[in-house]
């Protein structure tokens, strides 16, 4: 699915005038660092990006449309030439008054963003009105807020501006703040992966807040799972369907392999990421050592073994299998050991410190958009 950016004009890609019509090229005045802020937006994700706008009164005697356009079109010229497109460009001409379907922060004008094939959850609306917030809150978008002098102090009540207020993840005049921020942002990926033997749902989001979901059929490895997203602050969510009337092997084997596949996808072509991480982490009488690299080759080196059969419902022959899987799938080395006498103690803590390590690897340095790499590939 697509993601979108929503962006203002007056305000916000542009000073707005006092007057409040910005109907000639000499009242053009760009924000500072808003051209190299987009173009590293543009450059870095994969947002589109979408003007959506209110002219009160365009194209009436207050506002006539001939003095609107060519200032209109010099804007959106300008940063065609610094290589900032925007796909669409929606103006609504009706005054506040009027109440117009298709005045922001109504959707009118914004129908064909309301399907399937748009991530609304993981866009963004950029404006310095609260009205652009509210839009945010409609389409169900997050919202970066350009607060005027007038606005920064203020505190909104009520419920309904306490539920717009919510979706306003950052307040900023700085555009290089912005765009480091949403250089940040990267897309959630879902990946389903089917066979005889399993049919499997994975959800990821690399910046997420730890939250998860897990439907395995085996409580342990739910539990395991459950730790894995917790310690990385990634949120997972995985659906399992799998043939456990013949045993837990597929299962697990197959859901490291799509979790594996899932991790390769999220992280595209690397650009940005730590590459490495290592943790170790003590559980009780049990020590944990992961080390892992996101190089593009797979290689499990392992150090642990197990007296128990079995923890809870999860065979402890398929620790191995889980992260021999997850290596092959997702291209990555990982070295790992374990000590201890308690057997659910080592399989935890080697899951937890394989979290730990995950969040140290998967982190994006914000000002560093370059491969981790000197071979130029990974």
């Amino acid at each position: 699915m697509k993601r979108l950016l929503f962006i203002d004009r007056d305000g916000t890609l542009v000073f707005e005038p006092n007057d409040y019509q910005l109907d000639s090229k000499e009242k053009v005045s760009f924000l500072p660092a808003v051209f190299s802020s987009l173009a590293r937006i543009c450059k870095e994700t994969d947002f589109e990006l979408v003007m959506v706008t209110n002219q009160d009164g365009l194209g009436t005697d207050s506002f006539p449309e001939n003095t609107f356009w060519p200032a209109h079109e010099f804007i959106l010229d300008a940063f065609r030439k610094e290589s900032v497109v925007f796909s669409e460009v929606y103006i609504d001409k009706s005054f506040p008054h009027e109440n117009a379907p298709t005045r922001k922060p109504r959707l009118g004008m914004l129908q064909k963003y309301l399907s399937n094939e748009y991530d609304l959850k993981n866009s963004w609306v950029i404006g310095d009105r609260l009205t652009d917030m509210e839009l945010a809150y409609n389409l169900g978008a997050k919202g970066i807020f350009i607060p005027s002098n007038e606005e920064l102090g203020v505190q909104e009540v009520g419920q309904e501006m306490a539920e717009i207020n919510k979706v306003i993840a950052l307040k900023s005049k700085d555009w290089n703040e912005m765009a480091t921020f949403l250089c940040q942002q990267r897309a959630p990926v879902t990946l389903s992966r089917k066979t005889l033997e399993t049919d499997i749902f994975v959800s990821l989001n690399l910046d997420g807040a730890g939250n998860y979901n897990h439907q395995t059929g085996l409580g342990f490895f739910n539990h395991m799972l459950d730790q894995l997203a917790k310690h990385s602050g990634i949120d997972l969510s995985v659906t399992v369907s799998g043939d456990l009337h013949i045993d837990e092997h597929h299962t697990i084997e197959d859901t490291a392999l799509a979790l594996g596949a899932a991790f390769k996808k999220a992280l595209g072509d690397k650009r940005g990421i730590e590459r490495y991480g290592f943790f170790i982490l003590p559980m009780d009488d049990a020590l944990a050592q992961v080390a892992i690299d996101f190089s593009g080759r797979p290689c499990l080196v392992w150090n642990a073994s197990f007296l128990r059969e079995k923890a809870g419902d999860f065979p402890t022959e398929m620790v191995y299998h889980f992260f021999k899987s997850f290596s092959d799938a997702a291209a990555c080395n990982i070295n790992i050991s374990v000590s201890g006498e308690n057997e659910h103690h080592k399989i935890e803590a080697l899951f937890k410190s394989f979290a730990k390590a995950l969040k140290m690897a998967v982190k994006k340095d914000p000002e560093n958009h370059v491969l981790p790499s000197t071979k130029g590939l990974l």
